[in-house]
């Protein structure tokens, strides 16, 4: 029997976001100085906002209210996704450090995406 949830912080789709800010943290801590606020910028917000949404729509008393801050969290998601992608395709990110964050992406997405479901009580 899985333990209770009492808290976000015991989600593990909350600490895989969780994980994957640090790991955004740490690859954008190696691009050019340019883009601070640049990409760099915008990569660590939308990556930050993911478990921030997480937490925030988790503290909501409402089903529908938890289940809009989980789909503003996967649009987060796809945000860092693009930015990833953007910094790869302009040279200042390599493909093997991206290929891993966005494999953590991925793994953050389905677990939203599951959530979201058991949440609105659909099965598919």
């Amino acid at each position: 029997m899985p333990a209770r949830i009492e808290s976000y912080k015991d989600m593990i789709v909350w600490q895989q976001a969780m994980d994957l800010v640090v790991a955004v943290y740490a690859i954008t801590r190696q691009w050019p100085k340019e883009e601070l606020y640049g990409l760099i910028s915008q990569a660590r917000r939308s990556a930050t906002s993911v478990p921030a949404n997480i937490a925030e729509g988790f503290a909501r008393e409402n089903r529908g209210s938890y289940q809009q801050f989980l789909r503003i969290a996967q649009g987060s998601l796809k945000e860092l996704e693009t930015h990833l992608l953007i910094a790869q395709r302009i040279g200042i990110a390599h493909h093997d450090s991206i290929s891993s964050l966005l494999d953590q992406a991925e793994s953050v997405g389905k677990l939203l995406r599951l959530l979201i479901r058991k949440l609105s009580g659909t099965s598919a």
